[in-house]
C-alpha cells in the first residue's frame, strides 16, 4: 500500500469513524513541507474544503496543513505545510 493510499484512507477515516457512505471530497495537494507533492482526498465541509488536514507522520506525530488560498473552487484545493503537531 503506498503512502498516499495509507494517507487517503487516514483522512477519510478520522472524518467518518468507520468505513460509512462518504460525502463529497476534493483532492487536497500538498504545497511544500515534509509532504511536498503528495495529493490526499479530504472530505468536504459545508460546501467547502476543510480549512486544515491532519496527517500522520513516521515518528507518530502528526503533519498539519491549511489552505493556501481562502478562495478555492473545483475539484481540488493547495495547502500548505504549518507545523508538526
Amino acid at each position: 500500500m503506498t503512502s498516499a493510499h495509507m494517507l487517503r484512507n487516514h483522512v477519510t477515516s478520522e472524518a467518518h469513524g468507520s468505513d460509512q457512505a462518504r460525502g463529497p471530497t476534493i483532492t487536497a495537494r500538498l504545497d511544500d513541507g515534509p509532504l511536498q507533492g503528495m495529493r490526499i482526498e479530504a472530505e468536504v465541509i459545508e460546501g467547502r474544503p476543510p480549512s486544515t488536514v491532519d496527517l500522520p507522520a513516521d515518528d507518530s506525530s502528526t503533519y498539519r496543513y491549511c489552505l493556501a488560498e481562502w478562495a478555492q473552487s473545483g475539484p481540488s484545493a493547495t495547502y500548505t505545510f504549518l507545523y508538526r503537531v
